[in-house]
């Protein structure tokens, strides 16, 4: 009789494996460790700017700052959240830095077509929102791919299940 741990019991296939092997891969981590500090450092950056500046800012300026500040949080939020989680993924990482992009994308194509619309030209408020609408289109298409790669992943893991033998007890 062996003594093994109950989790090394489980008959993983192998196709499962190298599909989890790959979503916490070093490389994978590395990425999402670089995202987690580059949002960290940019919200503390724009706070740091943002408190040493020697007069009130006005409304419209801080409003700005407050929304870097959040969006640069998110995404060390997002990074932390990945990096914290023990079990696989199947990819709900993805799916989610994908809405945080899309999110981001919107308003800030939003916010910019809007500032332009005020302040510019005709021609360089409709290049501001073409551009803002490109980038939208590119976030909602990577929110497309993620959650079709989630999909996909989900199904390969219900037919590696049903197809596994069932280890005697």
């Amino acid at each position: 009789m062996s003594e093994q741990n109950p989790a090394d019991q489980r008959d993983v296939p192998k196709e499962l494996e190298r599909v989890l092997a790959a979503e916490v891969s070093l490389g994978s981590r590395m990425r999402h460790v670089a995202v987690g500090l580059a949002g960290g450092c940019a919200a503390v950056l724009i706070a740091v700017l943002w408190a040493t500046e020697p007069h009130p800012l006005p409304a419209r300026t801080q409003a700005a700052f407050a929304g870097l500040i959040a969006v640069g949080l998110a995404w060390a939020a997002f990074a932390c959240w990945v990096l914290s989680r023990r079990r696989p993924l199947f990819a709900r990482d993805r799916v989610l830095g994908a809405r945080l992009s899309l999110v981001v994308t919107v308003v800030t194509g939003v916010a910019g077509t809007a500032l332009a619309a005020a302040r510019a030209t005709a021609a360089e408020a409709l290049a501001t929102a073409l551009a803002g609408a490109a980038l939208v289109a590119a976030a909602g298409l990577v929110l497309v791919r993620a959650r079709s790669r989630r999909r996909e992943l989900l199904r390969l893991r219900d037919a590696l299940r049903q197809e596994a033998p069932r280890p005697p007890k």
